[in-house]
């Protein structure tokens, strides 16, 4: 009875509907696409209006870059040419070394080798800038110095620190110039050169230039100015072994 029982019809399996989300694009990327197109187009118009405007550019800016590129190059070839000079100046200037300022006979002979140096340093000099003019400026000053001319050393020493005004060997050369100043006394022109190197702030020279200064109005008499060049040694550079005894002995002897 029961096998005879019709059994209820399953009803048929139905897809389920795709959704319309996966179907249809979603409208912030199709914003975005439109955008991006909009743009495109705009660029190529503009590119396509003003072609030979930015092929002018195009070829300025190679020209410039082109041009710093060959520009540094020469640069570097004159700086390393300008170099090998130096060590040429060097090796005569270290040669006829012995015989400048002599009075040996064979000084003489070589006079005419110095003064062609000088000649030639003078030249390179003027034409060159920075640590290689500094340092023809420096051996012209050296020559001077041997051969007792004090007012070209000053000069020459003063150069060498124009050259290179932002390096230690500015304060150096002008203490140098000052000490030339010296030699030929003009005490006004050395005070002013121990100050500017002074004022460079480098403790290997500005000690010495301060202690210098102080000397100088010591020997003038001026005690006041010569206390106060002392004590500004003592007060910059206390435990200096030699300057700062220097200033104490002095300041003691001037105090009294």
């Amino acid at each position: 009875m029961a096998a005879d029982q019709e059994k209820p019809e399953q009803a048929p399996l139905k897809e389920a509907p795709l959704k319309e989300t996966a179907l249809k694009q979603k409208p912030s990327e199709k914003n975005q696409r439109e955008s991006d197109v909009t743009m495109a187009e705009k660029l190529i118009e503009f590119i396509q209006k003003n072609r030979r405007l930015l092929f002018v550019g195009f070829i300025a800016i190679a020209v410039i870059l082109i041009g710093s590129i060959v520009g540094l190059a020469v640069q570097e070839r004159f700086r390393a040419n300008a170099f090998m000079r130096i060590d040429e100046f060097e090796q005569r200037y270290q040669a006829l070394r012995p015989y400048i300022g002599s009075e040996e006979i064979e000084a003489a002979l070589r006079q005419g080798e110095i003064t062609a140096l000088l000649e030639e340093l003078a030249v390179f000099a003027a034409r060159s800038s920075g640590f290689a003019a500094a340092r023809a400026h420096n051996m012209r000053a050296e020559i001077f110095e041997r051969q007792e001319r004090w007012q070209q050393a000053e000069g020459a020493w003063a150069a060498a620190a124009h050259a290179t005004p932002a390096s230690y060997f500015a304060p150096i050369s002008l203490f140098n110039a000052a000490v030339a100043a010296e030699e030929r006394g003009d005490l006004e022109s050395a005070l002013s050169l121990y100050a500017r190197a002074l004022a460079h702030d480098y403790p290997p020279v500005a000690i010495r230039a301060q202690f210098a200064i102080g000397r100088i109005h010591d020997a003038r008499n001026d005690r006041e100015a010569a206390l106060a060049a002392y004590q500004n040694l003592l007060s910059r550079w206390p435990h200096d072994p030699l300057f700062s005894n220097l200033a104490q002995s002095r300041i003691i002897l001037l105090s009294d």
